[in-house]
């Protein structure tokens, strides 16, 4: 009797037990399974008695237990997808071995907190801000990685140390922690690090199921960066006002290429291919329309700060009383009526790129100074400002003047021009390289097309007569042409009768035709729009009146040697 209720309280006790609980005899057949166990398996029945436990978990050692008996101890394994951790030992009687027994412990919710905890301190490693964390105690439990950088410590010689010993060691010159511990609340502080740094540190308490304090999460950020970020705001800020600004412009101009063929541009080009590379300031000459603002665009993209701001300044564009301040700009009341928060100026704004001063001649002597100062000692002051600022800027300068002239005649600092000539480029006018007119009519002429989404063509006198011409604006002056020639001559074919006058009147070809000449002209042209707009010559012909061999006679007495399209 007294071995029944026993053998009744021991499987009560096994039952009641957390952990699972297999038992098994020498034939690998189930004897025993406790409360938890079934659980685990999801047995819901008793037919598992004298069940081969392989049947339940096909991988358990169990039976290699039983053969060999060798106890295994805290074995990781998965049962029914839960994660276990498994004690194995056999089971003898009178010195025969007779069975094992397997524990089982479910680790699968230990293994979840795990690595969540694990993700956790992760994200607090990457913090791009610092994380110090103090026990209930103020000692210091861990920092994370940004907190190292920020102030230069080592987490090896802060954790483990109270605040105080650290604050009297002068690695803080107070501590937020030891703040929050006594006031219970979240507190931000400015706080000095090592005597040198300053940075805004958060403490933020967090509290037990008691109400006490288990430990005080600390944000720490760095004051610079702070500022870098207030600096980049401002500076977009600037930005996006530039264009309201009539002195300043856009570089992202998609007609804005370099067409040359001959020879005086080539050497120019290749020039230009050689200083781009150097932070050298560059000084372009020549007079107006020549592309001056084209050939420092190339300046700029073909250097390694390519992806850094160009500022653009036309000198003579801004207002005397406000280049100054357009300029260096000014700190907060600097001068009545200045923006209360300050301004940056385009000089800041130009930092780690590049600024073109146009019109430099234009500047006036009193900004002279100040710009020599620029080039002498890179650094700019803001109005109203005790402090200068170090900066990383290329300067390219650029005039239509003679500088020389102004220099004799006081307009000009002779100090400043030699600091602007280091490297001067002339980009000669376009009368001194007729070679690349005819490929800068074909590329704006074709470009004004494109974009206006109009198909017309220059014919060949016509071509001719713009061949001959001088052109005083220069390539200014042969854009705009273009543009204006496929915007507003209404035929499709444009003959020199279509050019301006005072271009015609210096070509020989349009004043020296004679009636019958003309008459052919505007019979050409006649023709040729008849062309564009039928699908073949036979139906040209018809458009016309006049019969398809008579039309094919024409052509080739006009010896046409293009046809505007094919057939």
């Amino acid at each position: 009797m007294m071995a029944i209720i026993a053998s009744e309280m021991l499987e009560h006790i096994f039952s009641s037990i957390h952990n699972g609980i297999i038992v098994i005899d020498k034939h690998n057949r189930i004897v025993f399974l406790n409360k938890a166990a079934k659980k685990l398996l999801h047995i819901e029945h008793d037919h598992w008695k004298g069940k081969d436990i392989r049947g339940f978990i096909p991988t358990t050692q169990l039976p290699h237990v039983v053969e060999t008996g060798e106890s295994t101890i805290g074995v990781k394994v998965n049962i029914a997808g839960r994660a276990c951790l498994v004690n194995r030992t056999p089971l003898y009687c009178d010195g025969k071995r007779i069975g094992a027994i397997a524990v089982l412990q479910d680790i699968s919710e230990m293994e979840h907190y795990h690595q969540l905890s694990k993700k956790m301190e992760t994200i607090i490693e990457f913090s791009t801000d610092g994380i110090y964390v103090v026990d209930g105690n103020g000692v210091t439990l861990m920092v994370n990685s940004a907190y190292e950088k920020i102030t230069g410590f080592r987490r090896e010689e802060l954790i483990g140390r109270h605040m105080e010993e650290l604050v009297g060691k002068g690695y803080f010159d107070q501590s937020v922690s030891l703040l929050v511990l006594q006031q219970k609340q979240r507190i931000s502080i400015l706080q000095k690090i090592g005597g040198k740094k300053d940075v805004i540190v958060t403490g933020n308490p967090v509290f037990n199921d008691q109400g006490e304090i288990d430990m005080i999460v600390t944000s720490v950020r760095d004051i610079s960066k702070l500022n870098e970020l207030k600096m980049e705001l401002e500076k977009a800020k600037s930005f996006s006002q530039m264009s309201q600004h009539r002195y300043t412009f856009s570089t992202s101009d998609s007609d804005e290429q370099i067409i040359c063929r001959s020879p005086l541009m080539k050497t120019l080009i290749h020039k230009v291919e050689q200083i781009a590379a150097y932070p050298t300031t560059v000084l372009l000459t020549g007079p107006s329309g020549v592309g001056k603002e084209v050939i420092a665009n190339m300046i700029h993209h073909l250097s390694p700060r390519k992806d850094q701001p160009f500022i653009k300044v036309n000198c003579a564009a801004i207002p005397e009383t406000l280049l100054e301040s357009e300029l260096f700009g000014y700190e907060k009341g600097a001068f009545t009526g200045a923006q209360a928060s300050g301004k940056i100026g385009l000089f800041e704004l130009a930092d780690r790129g590049t600024i073109m001063l146009d019109e430099i001649g234009e500047m006036p002597l009193s900004l002279q100074v100040k710009l020599l100062r620029v080039l002498q000692e890179k650094q700019i002051q803001r109005i109203g400002s005790r402090h200068a600022k170090k900066l990383d800027i290329r300067i390219i300068a650029a005039t239509n003047q003679n500088l020389s002239e102004l220099i004799a005649s006081g307009k000009f600092r002779s100090d400043l021009y030699y600091r602007l000539q280091v490297i001067e480029l002339f980009i000669p006018p376009l009368a001194e390289r007729p070679e690349d007119i005819e490929p800068l009519l074909d590329h704006y002429f074709t470009f004004y097309c494109k974009l206006y989404r109009i198909h017309k063509r220059l014919s060949p006198r016509t071509k001719a007569v713009l061949q001959q011409y001088h052109w005083p604006g220069n390539v200014r002056e042969l854009k705009n042409l273009m543009e204006s020639l496929v915007v507003s001559v209404p035929a499709r074919y444009i003959e020199p009768d279509d050019l301006p006058t005072h271009i015609r009147s210096r070509s020989d070809t349009s004043s020296c035709l004679t009636l019958k000449e003309k008459v052919e002209q505007f019979e050409k042209r006649l023709v040729y729009e008849a062309i564009e707009k039928s699908p073949s010559l036979r139906k040209a012909a018809e458009r016309l009146g006049i019969d398809h061999s008579t039309l094919i006679k024409k052509l080739k007495r006009w010896k046409k040697t293009e046809t505007p399209r094919p057939y």
